[in-house]
């Protein structure tokens, strides 16, 4: 067949016709598929399924338009049709191109449009910080330990570490974070998808050979944009010399990015920690293992951090002067205080004695204001005497995400939460492949009550970690809280049985089911649970007899739920005499009271709570302990304080524990459903 023959008999039997209505149909449906399923909450793999059919489909539509006609009385083989004179002549198709184009390119910008106008300022501000990426920008990526003795992978992370901090300090760079370049441990051969993954113009990469008190340290400063090496150099020293070989690989690198230097930050780019060769090698050591337990992956936490404490005391035993040691343990011993790794009054006293020895030895090293930032912030909850220690830090160590996200901690707590949230974006910039950052931004967008894009940072942090269990919790709560029961069920359905650290996974499974009126469930939840959970959003501590009881309430097991309350009772009232237990006690008592019947007991048990750690000095833990209160006082009846108490709380941003969504869903407001003025806070007000 000629090939102008061809063509006209593709047109005659109408091909094109076929191709350009298909092209327009198929269009139409990737725009439905990928403008709305999201909305719906319509799994990713179906948008990609839709996709892929509508380009199989292609092929095969043109093929059956080759062989078969539409005539007026049905479809025949095209041969049948040319035989019989049978061939339509109607134009059908010319209406469904254009109907559908009409379509396609309305939810075209109709999601470009919601797309744009979903994004807040803040995100535009630290979009342009990420992506405009500056010749002044730099990630040093893991250095590799070539000594002969593998164990000696502390001092390269060492090394590694300190230039990382020597260079955090020169405000006109862009230094990205070791919690984000710790994620490159393999060496890797693409750098420019390096660079457009952490935001950096230059990558330097480095190795570390220690044999005896001889050290070779070889760095390569690259242009990872053009993958392109600007300098390498190798450095052969005494283990006395080595803080002169992370000084003038940092001033190299300052003076190749023409960053320019204060006078303050030349003096501290060139001053060692410690002249002491043996207390920094401990000094390292040390840092080796609190990193384990500052990005989750010690086995052992509370193993992991007596062991780091003990290198961290032995290098101030080798050198009584060095204030970084001692500042560093300072905050090591308050983390593991804060985060009950050990809660006893022995390791908040041992922070304190350190950071403050730190300040005496070298009142404006960093490390030691944000060590005694967080002391004020996590055992005094002082947060201006906090802020006025990390304003100190920040001064020192401009481009430190560390300091950044303190703050934003910090403000966060006294619910400035627009201020918390753009700190905690800054911080995102230095740490671009942080997921814990991304969780807490999450998190952040949960307390202002804005789910969405919660949910869409969620996202972004387990693409990070897709098995970080603590985000797929926080998700699923703050699904649950917005209203989309369903979505919270399917989320906690994906995390693994076995995977449930303090009981977090337990007690947001508890609580679903409790919501969706599934007693049996929530009981099932918590037969094999221990005897404590952790309620993962104010990290508070309750025993497993409360949510039993609770349940058996629920089912109506009277006598059962007694018995329970009764077993709970002795547990929080033991709790009462610790300074650090004693308001969560009370708040979670006010329930046991009331279950037990005895409710001026309970109010006084839950007012106690309110007012020991009220929402004006803590929004997060204050915000909860009101939201319990206001509970209580809807089981017994009193109403209109409940109801007072719940205006307060719409009223703040504690959307982690209250939303006009959850109003409308919890059981626990059933005894407050006919009341007009309840009714009129379960309608979601216009944005």
């Amino acid at each position: 067949m000629k090939i102008d023959n061809f063509f006209a008999e593709l047109k005659r039997r109408n091909v094109y016709k076929v191709a350009v209505a298909y092209a327009v149909v198929g269009w139409l449906l990737v725009q439905v598929a990928t403008q709305v399923f999201p909305f719906l909450e319509i799994p990713n793999w179906v948008v990609r399924l839709v996709i892929t059919l509508v380009a199989i489909g292609f092929p095969i539509a043109l093929v059956l338009a080759w062989a078969f006609e539409s005539s007026p009385r049905g479809i025949d083989r095209t041969m049948v049709a040319d035989a019989l004179h049978r061939h339509s002549r109607g134009r059908a198709w010319i209406y469904v191109v254009m109907i559908g184009a009409v379509l396609s390119v309305a939810l075209f910008f109709l999601g470009r449009c919601s797309a744009r106008n979903s994004v807040t300022p803040q995100q535009d501000a630290i979009w342009a910080r990420t992506h405009a990426v500056t010749d002044k920008s730099i990630a040093v990526l893991p250095f590799e330990n070539l000594s002969d003795d593998k164990g000696a992978a502390y001092f390269a992370d060492g090394i590694q570490d300190e230039i990382l901090t020597k260079l955090a300090g020169i405000s006109d760079l862009k230094v990205i974070s070791r919690t984000s370049t710790a994620k490159y441990k393999s060496k890797p051969e693409d750098l420019r998808t390096v660079s457009q993954q952490l935001g950096v113009a230059n990558v330097l990469e480095g190795s570390v050979q220690k044999a005896g008190d001889k050290v070779r340290v070889n760095v390569q400063l690259i242009d990872a944009r053009a993958d392109s090496h600007l300098w390498a150099k190798t450095y052969d020293r005494d283990m006395k010399d080595v803080f002169a070989i992370q000084s003038e690989v940092a001033q190299e690198i300052a003076d190749s990015l023409q960053a320019k230097l204060s006078p303050a930050e030349a003096k501290t780019l060139a001053t060692a920690p410690t002249k002491n060769p043996e207390a920094y090698d401990l000094f390292l050591k040390a840092e080796y293992f609190a990193n384990q337990i500052l990005s989750a992956t010690a086995k052992n936490p509370a193993e992991t951090a007596r062991t780091a404490a003990g290198f961290y005391e032995k290098a101030t035993a080798a050198d009584p002067n060095f204030a970084l040691a001692y500042a560093r343990l300072s905050y090591l011993k308050a983390r593991i205080y804060w985060y009950n790794t050990d809660p006893s009054p022995q390791a908040i006293d041992a922070a304190t004695k350190a950071g403050e020895r730190a300040l005496q030895l070298q009142p404006e090293l960093a490390e030691a204001h944000l060590s005694m930032g967080y002391l004020h912030y996590w055992n005094r909850r002082d947060y201006d005497a906090a802020l006025a220690e990390l304003d100190k830090a920040r001064k020192t160590l401009p481009n430190s995400a560390n300091v950044l996200t303190a703050i934003a901690f910090v403000h966060r707590r006294q619910g400035k939460m627009e201020q918390a949230l753009d700190e905690f974006q800054q911080s995102a910039a230095l740490s671009p492949r942080d997921n814990l950052l991304a969780r807490e931004i999450g998190s952040t967008f949960v307390y202002m009550r804005r789910y969405a894009e919660a949910n869409s940072t969620y996202d972004r942090a387990l693409a990070m970690v897709p098995d970080d269990v603590e985000t797929q919790v926080a998700r699923a709560t703050m699904l649950q809280t917005s209203g989309d029961l369903d979505a919270a069920s399917r989320t906690l359905a994906m995390i693994p049985a076995a995977a449930d650290p303090d009981g977090w996974v337990s007690y947001a499974r508890w609580q679903l089911a409790l919501v969706r009126h599934q007693p049996d469930a929530a009981l099932a939840t918590l037969e094999h649970a221990p005897a404590w959970l952790v309620n993962h959003w104010p990290n508070t501590r309750a025993p497993v007899a409360l949510l039993r009881a609770q349940a058996l309430v629920q089912k109506g097991e009277a006598g059962l739920a007694r018995a329970a309350f009764l077993e709970a009772q002795q547990a929080l009232e033991g709790l009462l005499d610790k300074p650090r237990t004693q308001a969560g006690a009370q708040s979670y008592l006010a329930f046991v009271y009331a279950g037990l019947g005895q409710k001026e007991a309970a109010l006084e048990s839950g007012r106690h709570a309110t007012e020991t750690l009220p929402y004006s000095r803590d929004d997060m833990i204050g915000g909860f302990y009101l939201a319990q209160l206001a509970m209580v006082e809807a089981q017994l009846d009193e109403k209109q304080s409940a109801l007072s108490h719940i205006e307060q709380l719409l009223a703040i941003p504690v959307g982690h524990v209250l939303s006009r969504a959850s109003l409308r869903l919890d059981p626990v407001w059933d005894p407050l459903r006919n009341e007009p003025r309840f009714q009129k806070l379960c309608e979601e007000k216009p944005k």
